[in-house]
């Protein structure tokens, strides 16, 4: 009795490593909250925190993260280092700059999770959380006075672009499939502007290392 208590103990510690290993190799997620202040993130710097912040919540240590975020003289494609970027699974989202930018990155919702490795919610989900802050253009540019402030406005002032990253919009163009440049927000960069059109302030987050 006492070996085969101590082979299941031995058993559950080796797949408790194996769990942490996994999730230790995450270098991608959507973050599962947002700032609370709708699009006032508190600048890169406050956003670039908050992927830290989450991720070490998450037991992943000892890595760079960036916001995938674009200001008015910074582009988000410059930020996120050189790949790959994995997700929480170990599912591989982009070899280098380039791939995660073509038709051929693996951001769909299934890989899209959060750092706990949870699906966020879509289209057609209560309640959508889809759009994510990018403030860019679909090659990872910056675009002009669409980035609240730089990322420092929560009022009925400024827009942000963002992007879906289930992939899915009202329609079936180009944009509504953008992960990350499909629309800007509406009526500002509140909460509750962001809520209108189905988000909740979450934002993409790379290790940069």
């Amino acid at each position: 009795m006492r070996k085969l208590l101590l082979a299941t103990a031995a058993i559950l510690i080796a797949a408790a490593g194996a769990a942490y290993s996994q999730d230790a190799k995450m270098s991608f997620f959507v973050t599962s909250v947002g700032s609370g202040k709708g699009a006032d993130l508190g600048g890169l710097k406050g956003a670039d925190a908050h992927c830290a912040s989450l991720a070490e919540a998450a037991g992943v240590t000892g890595k760079s993260w960036a916001a995938y975020l674009s200001t008015s003289d910074t582009d988000a494609r410059d930020r996120i280092g050189k790949g790959p970027w994995v997700n929480a699974k170990g599912v591989k989202i982009a070899d280098d700059v380039a791939s995660l930018h073509s038709d051929a990155n693996g951001i769909t919702k299934q890989t899209a999770l959060n750092e706990k490795g949870e699906v966020v919610n879509g289209r057609g989900d209560t309640p959508n959380r889809h759009d994510v802050l990018t403030g860019s253009k679909p090659d990872g540019t910056k675009i002009a006075d669409q980035t609240c402030g730089d990322w420092t406005m929560s009022g009925a002032e400024g827009a942000a672009m963002m992007g879906h990253h289930d992939r899915t919009g009202l329609d079936d163009s180009a944009a509504a499939k953008s992960w990350n440049s499909s629309h800007a927000s509406r009526g500002g960069c509140s909460k509750e502007a962001l809520k209108g059109t189905g988000g909740d302030g979450l934002f993409y987050c790379f290790a940069t290392n």
